[in-house]
């Protein structure tokens, strides 16, 4: 597909499972990654993917969330303001963890979006599936193919502008913020005592400070090695861009 092929969200989606499947064909236990930037729907996008192959393969989704290092790591390395930039990662877990299931099962440590911290009691054991969805930040670009074990076999990249990026981060985390008033226990709770326009002033100040340039030094790069380039337009609509494997 060329970037100005239109496709509605569930047909991009369709046509990214199908590929994927293709791929999973060819290598069994396939490491499919999805990177892009914050807010740009790689969780919801990974589900839906997961949802489409589930009907002819076992597959798992996986977030690399869970091997950031604990706040008290980064709060001692100076580095809680970079949360979810490349040196906040623990690359070597991440590793071992893909080179684990690949033969049989690993451990992969979940992050909870309600302390805000990885959460030791929500690791998931997983055995090696048709194919794993390891989606999120962190990532570095992979060697060339063949991929080592430790590696995903292959990189997906979703892009969007940076406008629509920013629009998708408030919306987000002004829902999250609503939701925080019937969750105390909610890292949200802690904004509560700010008005909307007060918050929304923070949120984008985050944005500018911490997110744009963690996409524009870190993770934007990474969208001229990935093997799929996909393109999400405000609608939500997703299609494929390029795909580098054919």
């Amino acid at each position: 597909m060329t970037a100005g092929t239109q496709n509605t969200d569930g047909d991009g989606i369709h046509a990214l499972a199908a590929r994927l499947s293709e791929l999973q064909s060819e290598r069994a236990g396939l490491i499919a990654g999805l990177t892009g930037s914050v807010a740009s729907g790689k969780t919801t996008l990974a589900a839906a993917l997961a949802g489409v192959l589930d009907d002819t393969l076992d597959v798992e989704t996986v977030s690399t969330d869970g091997f950031l290092f604990p706040n008290s790591v980064l709060t001692e390395r100076d580095l809680t303001l970079r949360k979810g930039f490349p040196e906040t990662y623990d690359h070597h877990a991440l590793g071992n963890a893909l080179s684990a299931i690949r033969t049989g099962e690993a451990a992969f440590p979940t992050y909870s979006h309600v302390t805000y911290d990885v959460d030791p009691a929500l690791t998931r054991v997983i055995a090696r599936p048709d194919v794993l969805i390891l989606e999120g930040l962190g990532f570095r670009p992979l060697s060339p193919p063949p991929r080592e074990t430790h590696e995903p076999d292959l990189l997906i990249y979703l892009d969007a502008s940076e406008d629509d990026l920013l629009a998708w981060f408030l919306e987000r985390f002004l829902r999250l913020w609503n939701a925080a008033r019937e969750d105390p226990a909610s890292f949200y709770a802690n904004f509560l005592h700010m008005s909307e326009p007060e918050l929304l002033e923070f949120v984008q100040s985050v944005w500018e400070r911490i997110n744009l340039p963690n996409l524009r030094e870190n993770i934007g790069p990474l969208k001229q090695r990935a093997d799929i380039v996909l393109y999400k337009t405000r609608d939500h609509s997703v299609t494929i861009a390029e795909d580098r494997l054919l």
